[in-house]
């Protein structure tokens, strides 16, 4: 259970956490009309692991999905609610049932809210695959950090690999990353480790992935699957086909046989 919020909290601060709690309860118990009752109408929910942003529309469907509901599945909170304005902070950890098991994620949101409302959703994911062990417990203020200013820079830092494609280069680094973005070295690693729960290669690496996919989405045949990785920026085949097995579980090979046959399907009259 998070903990209560301290005495000194000021009064916004302690309404967003206030509200963000209850929304939590809600998930934990499993109770998806009383979570959608959180959300603004305007409500725009980022799953960077996906790389979709979901609205109100489509919400209800989307957490209906992720919501947990078989006994053996559970969302466990791993470090308390920590609020700064109208900006909230929350780390979970939360079991599902897939295909071959049970799939545990380590989960990040930066939480936003207005008019008394959930308004935004950053939601950062990575997938645990080792045995389950004890969470260590990250300290949001080492760098001197609060929960709005490391939203922001999620936020900026996705713009940035949004709009100017850093990832194309293969020689890319931490350091250029962080100077072309405006912060120290020190402050990117500290959200990509201790916040985003990635490392910086595994996130410049599911940066080339989706722009990969979504070449794919337009190669005409017969696709060099290869030539499109090096043209992501990967700069090893090696690490292109584990992040791809990875993030979609098939080899390139499979995955590009299963799209090839999808397409002629859509051809077909």
């Amino acid at each position: 259970m998070p903990d209560i919020a301290p005495d000194d909290e000021p009064q916004q601060s302690h309404a967003t956490r206030d509200l963000v709690l209850r929304h939590h309860l809600c998930w934990r118990h499993r109770d998806l009309e009383g979570v959608m009752s959180y959300y603004h109408p305007d409500i725009q929910y980022h799953d960077f692991f996906q790389n979709r942003v979901v609205g109100h529309a489509q919400l209800r469907d989307y957490l209906r999905a992720s919501m947990p509901r078989e006994a053996d599945e559970a969302i466990e909170h791993t470090d308390r609610i920590r609020a700064d304005g109208d900006t909230a902070f929350i780390q979970y950890r939360i079991t599902l049932r897939g295909g071959h098991g049970l799939v545990s994620f380590r989960t990040s949101e930066a939480i936003t809210v207005r008019d008394g409302l959930i308004w935004r959703v950053n939601e950062y994911a990575s997938l645990v695959h080792e045995q389950p062990v004890q969470a260590a417990r990250p300290s949001v203020s080492r760098l001197g950090l609060s929960p709005q200013q490391l939203g922001h820079m999620a936020n900026d830092l996705q713009q940035y690999f949004e709009r100017k494609q850093p990832y194309l280069d293969p020689e890319l680094d931490l350091q250029r990353v962080a100077k072309e973005c405006g912060y120290s070295r020190n402050q990117i690693s500290y959200l990509l480790n201790q916040v985003l729960g990635q490392s910086f290669y595994r996130y410049v690496n599911q940066a080339r992935l989706h722009h990969l996919l979504a070449a794919l989405d337009n190669a005409l045949p017969p696709i060099k699957v290869d030539d499109l990785a090096f043209a992501a920026g990967f700069n090893s085949l090696s690490a292109f086909y584990s992040a791809f097995r990875q993030h979609t579980g098939q080899s390139p090979k499979a995955y590009v046989k299963q799209f090839s046959l999808r397409a002629r399907a859509q051809d077909s009259p």
